[in-house]
């Protein structure tokens, strides 16, 4: 039986072209933007068969909680989860892939692929996979190209040796990587039949990779070793060295191996493929009616064309009319409302949002958590209130707060509070009282989730308010 193939799914990114559904603390990998399942999800179950290993996750230490839960609901059990301190572009995340796997063994073939695209065919994509490993294990850098379908500028395009068809079952030289185009150079490369656009999914061995950084880009190898060799683990987790990891230059596998290699070869690929890099590919994806009218949520569309209309939030109602070529997604915290054509530019909002400070430049209406999720209701100078579901078994951390007291209502469920030396079971629409200081913990011991409403009153409401005694999930 051949070498299994090692998965490795990138899910670091902030997606903020897809803001305000996709933020820097939740970003548009872990959203579900086509469908039921998230793309985060979708990416990992392209990856699973006889033929592939567990996958590996490489993603920020914010979101390992969410990377686990996502892949225990798609019923996937992960190889192993890197943490990253911080960003540092797709290069040192792929080299720490490398150097994980050589350990034990150098000649695994490693399968690297970015974990928010969107691949319908998924029996095409692994087909094209089977036939890249083969240059693969020659000891070629494999790279998968998309047949264009339309002059798209927001891509980078490969420039192969020569002309080629979606059709084409081999692989073929690359002679250029083209950075993104202007709309005419588009139009010219998507119809010329030696371009195809640059999809970011790459194969390789472990040494054949190792080896083309200590050609092309030696200062990354010694920093990434030492965050490797100097991490730890952390409950299910490895997380890799802060501070050797803080030395790690900021940069793309593009520009620091893809661009510069001599052995690498093209897996040409027509079954389906979106980055969903903006909201126009949302659109473009999403199958338009009749109309060219996309909606999702609660929305109502009256002559409209051309248009996206999304509401994430059960209880606002979005209604479009008379409207063309315009983009309108609804948050419970925030709207936007953009022309089709400046979908590339919604990053444009999201720093203009930063340089105001304004936490919905970054931060998600709902907060993730180990134990479930929080959102805020209401708030004010002096008060907050959050709705709060804990998910069954799970339990929040032993704490203390110095500048808030809590008053808890249970909505859903059953409770477990303990507050100082006293621990009981509290039911549905009975309450208690946290007072300022006093040590306290919330349970869910029953089977299905439980649902608390929270008021918190002080003088200070962040989140940085919480003094820890003992956590389940290891956290400071």
């Amino acid at each position: 039986m051949p070498k299994p193939i090692h998965p490795i799914l990138l899910a670091g990114g902030s997606g903020s072209r897809l803001w305000p559904l996709s933020r820097k603390s939740y970003p548009k990998q872990f959203a579900p933007l086509s469908g039921k399942e998230t793309l985060f999800q979708a990416s990992a179950k392209r990856v699973v068969g006889d033929e592939f290993a567990p996958p590996l996750v490489l993603t920020h230490s914010d979101f390992r909680f969410i990377v686990s839960e996502q892949l225990q609901e798609a019923g996937i059990d992960p190889g192993s989860i890197l943490l990253e301190p911080l960003g540092r572009n797709t290069a040192p995340a792929i080299l720490a892939a490398a150097l994980w796997f050589q350990k034990d063994d150098p000649h695994a073939l490693m399968l690297v692929a970015p974990s928010d695209h969107v691949i319908p065919d998924v029996k095409a994509f692994q087909d094209a996979v089977a036939l890249g490993r083969i240059a693969a294990e020659e000891g070629r850098i494999v790279t998968f190209g998309i047949t264009p379908t339309h002059p798209e500028t927001g891509y980078g395009y490969l420039e192969l040796s020569d002309e080629v068809s979606s059709e084409d079952r081999k692989t073929i030289d690359l002679l250029r990587f083209v950075e993104k185009p202007d709309l005419a150079r588009a139009e010219e490369m998507s119809t010329s039949g030696r371009h195809l656009w640059n999809a970011g999914i790459f194969m390789f061995s472990a040494k054949t990779l190792i080896e083309a950084f200590k050609e092309y880009a030696p200062d990354l190898v010694a920093p990434v070793t030492a965050a490797i060799d100097h991490g730890k683990p952390d409950l299910g987790f490895f997380r890799l060295d802060p501070q050797a990891w803080s030395d790690v230059p900021d940069i793309s596998i593009d520009f620091a191996i893809m661009e510069r290699a001599q052995n690498l070869a093209v897996v040409p690929f027509g079954g389906g493929w979106s980055d969903l890099g903006g909201w126009d590919a949302v659109w473009r994806e999403s199958t338009p009616d009749q109309d060219g009218v996309v909606t999702s949520g609660a929305v109502t569309a009256l002559e409209c064309k051309n248009t996206l209309l999304r509401s994430e939030d059960e209880g606002l109602e979005l209604v479009g009319l008379g409207i063309e070529n315009i983009i309108v997604v609804a948050m419970p915290d925030a709207v936007l409302v953009a022309d089709r054509s400046r979908a590339q530019d919604v990053r444009q909002a999201v720093e203009a949002l930063e340089q105001k400070q304004t936490r919905q430049a970054d931060t998600f209406p709902r907060n993730h958590r180990p134990w479930g999720w929080y959102e805020c209701l209401a708030r004010s100078d002096r008060f907050q209130v959050k709705r709060i579901v804990v998910k069954p078994g799970a339990a929040l951390s032993l704490q203390s707060h110095l500048h808030r007291s809590e008053h808890w209502v249970v909505v859903e469920g059953t409770a477990k509070m303990t507050i100082g030396d006293e621990t009981r079971l509290i039911s549905e629409n009975q309450s208690v009282y946290v007072p300022l200081g006093e040590k306290h913990r919330l349970e869910n011991p029953g089977k299905l989730p439980m649902v608390l409403i929270e008021v918190q009153t002080g003088g200070y409401l962040g989140e940085d308010d919480i003094v820890r005694y003992e956590d389940v999930y290891a956290r400071d």
